[in-house]
């Protein structure tokens, strides 16, 4: 009878054990979990406040096919989404907002050598310095030949006749965004105007699988980078 009793004693002991260290367990995971949740609900609390205007273009499966045809085309890369690394401006050799989205909506363009898919950016800045976000930021977006598959593009409305005529209102939103990306995404060490792309590629970043698939840029000028440097010299950001 002792030795039954001294069995059932210590199987009770056991299961009691058990119990408490799952209990421990589950405590610790939940300790755990809570903190995570704490360190991303303080790092979204972080990131510089930014107000962007949401007009997303046209986006289908088809759009998605064409973009993983452009990856594996110019890159060599299956994918539809990027890590960014590095932030280009652009100027839209137009005045107007709106003509610039309806022509970002259409998802081909004619093939021009480096596929059918139409060109496209993250962010779009008017002149009075809106600024529309047009697609997600990982998106892999067509806007500068070879960094596609790495970058954020962000449009500026003007730059007619090539005259570099963006205003005061768009270098400050074009601040706001790139300290908004920064903060976001780590991963982001460069900034640069397309007419900057030779200068860049030595970043490491240039990929171009497509031979002579080349472009001359000129946008968005000298003096618009110069503001961008001067705005954002506090940032551990790359300019060339």
């Amino acid at each position: 009878m002792c030795k039954y009793l001294t069995l059932f004693l210590l199987g009770a002991l056991c299961l009691s054990s058990l119990g408490c260290l799952g209990a421990e367990e589950n405590s610790v995971q939940e300790k755990e979990d809570s903190t995570k949740a704490v360190v991303q609900e303080q790092a979204k609390q972080e990131l510089p406040k930014l107000e962007v205007v949401h007009k997303p273009i046209k986006w289908t499966e088809q759009r998605e096919q064409l973009i993983k045809e452009y990856a594996q085309m110019h890159y060599g890369k299956d994918i539809t989404s990027i890590v960014p690394q590095v932030v280009i401006t652009h100027w839209t050799v137009s005045n107007d907002a709106e003509s610039v989205y309806q022509y970002f909506s259409s998802e081909t363009m004619p093939d021009d050598g480096g596929g059918r898919l139409n060109v496209a950016s993250h962010y779009l800045v008017d002149r009075d310095g809106t600024i529309y976000q047009l697609t997600p930021e990982t998106a892999l977006n067509r806007h500068a030949i070879g960094y596609n598959w790495c970058a954020i593009g962000i449009e500026n409305v003007g730059g007619v006749d090539g005259k570099e005529d963006l205003t005061e209102a768009q270098v400050k939103a074009n601040i706001s965004i790139i300290r908004y990306l920064q903060a976001k995404y780590p991963t982001i060490k460069y900034v640069w105007g397309h007419y900057q792309q030779h200068e860049a590629e030595s970043s490491g970043l240039f990929i171009e699988k497509v031979p002579d698939y080349y472009a001359e840029k000129i946008d968005p000028g000298p003096a618009f980078m110069g503001k961008l440097k001067e705005g954002l010299n506090d940032l551990n950001l790359k300019f060339y």
